[in-house]
């Protein structure tokens, strides 16, 4: 459907006030959504359950469960039931297509260990603070995805001269800032040769959440732009203009500038939490001694080539051992180093450098919608 202006529902997006703690639209968010327990890091591949998600409207009725809805009057939606569903490729092409699932798996498919990160990560942290999904640093995870690449698809249909970008349209349907619309994202023409039309995850079928029965993948990209529940694919002869194009996903510091577009992933690294947890606070509680540091770091800019650690606060700094990426280009890497805890309280701190020269920050630049936050983890320890 085109996007249509739907007042009175959805508000403006809007800054917290000084002192504003979290409402219960954001609870409700937060309760709906979910990232990473940070301790399944030491999973190379997150199961699918731990995967972060981030669902923007409804997940659509995928066929999948029960017949109670159907009891209760309504029924499945064709778009995405798997016996019934079908990508349409229209648009700039020589020739329009129409796939079903049996079609995309006929196809020959690749496997990509991709890492996934929302592109709102880090957002709660911020001062004063985007009031949207309230994500700390969790929104993560690394999922083995196999499909058929894009451009082997669009290679058969036919790419005309005149098309600038393709246009990915999802079957989750809702209202966001007053304008009714399917999600909607674009990519730039040529497309990547690793992004995928994908639909399995882990060696099985899409989860629901996951965008199940296909789904677009776009290594090094936030998540905005891996378009779950993917339905039709237009191409277009002049640059996308949707609502999760050109007004959200964009770097701002003012609501009424055009800003600059979302795309790859900025560098970070993340500690998995070292010892047992306090319930409330998570601090975390260690014994005196030899205690093994590790995690993961990835960035959408190029392998990771340096993790520094600090274990009091940021005073001073050390190199961590950076694992290779061992064929796997698009997802994390495995960091460790060696500390020796004395009793008391420490703060640690961890940050990555990628092949591109970007390293994280200390303090984190601000923006209106949240986006692209990786300022350096820090790790309240106490060792007793």
């Amino acid at each position: 459907m085109e996007e249509r202006p739907l007042t009175g529902i959805s508000p403006p997006g809007r800054i917290a006030a000084p002192g504003e703690g979290i409402g219960q639209d954001e609870l409700a968010l937060s309760a709906r959504n979910h990232g990473l327990p940070l301790e399944a890091m030491r999973y190379e591949v997150t199961p699918a359950g731990l995967h972060y998600v981030l669902v923007h409207y409804d997940i659509p009725d995928t066929g999948t469960g029960t017949d109670a809805a159907t009891s209760a009057g309504t029924t499945t939606d064709a778009t995405t039931d798997p016996d019934t569903w079908r990508l349409t490729l229209r648009g700039r092409l020589r020739t329009p297509l129409e796939l079903d699932l049996r079609d995309l798996r006929a196809l020959p498919s690749v496997t990509h260990r991709v890492t996934m990160e929302c592109a709102g990560n880090g957002r709660a942290r911020l001062s004063p603070r985007p009031v949207s999904q309230p994500w700390l640093v969790e929104a993560v995870g690394t999922a083995e995805w196999t499909g058929v690449p894009l451009r082997a698809v669009l290679a058969e249909a036919g790419v005309a001269p005149d098309a600038v970008e393709a246009v990915f349209t999802g079957a989750d349907h809702g209202v966001e800032r007053g304008v009714e619309q399917d999600y909607r994202r674009s990519l730039p023409l040529p497309v990547g040769e690793d992004v995928l039309l994908a639909h399995t995850m882990n060696g099985g079928p899409l989860p629901p959440q996951h965008g199940h029965p296909l789904r677009l993948v776009v290594p090094g990209w936030y998540g905005m732009a891996h378009v779950k529940w993917l339905r039709d694919i237009e191409l277009v002869d002049t640059a996308f203009g949707g609502y999760q194009q050109a007004t959200a996903y964009r770097y701002r510091q003012s609501a009424g500038e055009p800003g600059e577009p979302v795309t790859r992933i900025a560098p970070r690294a993340l500690l998995i939490p070292p010892g047992f947890p306090d319930f409330m606070s998570r601090t975390r509680v260690v014994g005196p001694g030899p205690v093994r540091l590790a995690g993961r770091a990835w960035s959408g800019h190029g392998p990771v080539v340096r993790v520094e650690l600090s274990t009091d606060g940021g005073a001073g700094w050390a190199d961590a051992e950076v694992l290779p990426q061992g064929g796997h280009p698009y997802a994390w890497q495995g960091w460790h180093a060696d500390w020796t805890a004395v009793p008391g309280s420490h703060t640690l701190l961890v940050r990555a450098t990628d092949a591109s020269g970007r390293t994280q920050p200390l303090e984190q630049p601000w923006n209106r919608g949240g986006f692209g936050n990786n300022q350096a983890q820090a790790v309240s320890v106490v060792c007793r």
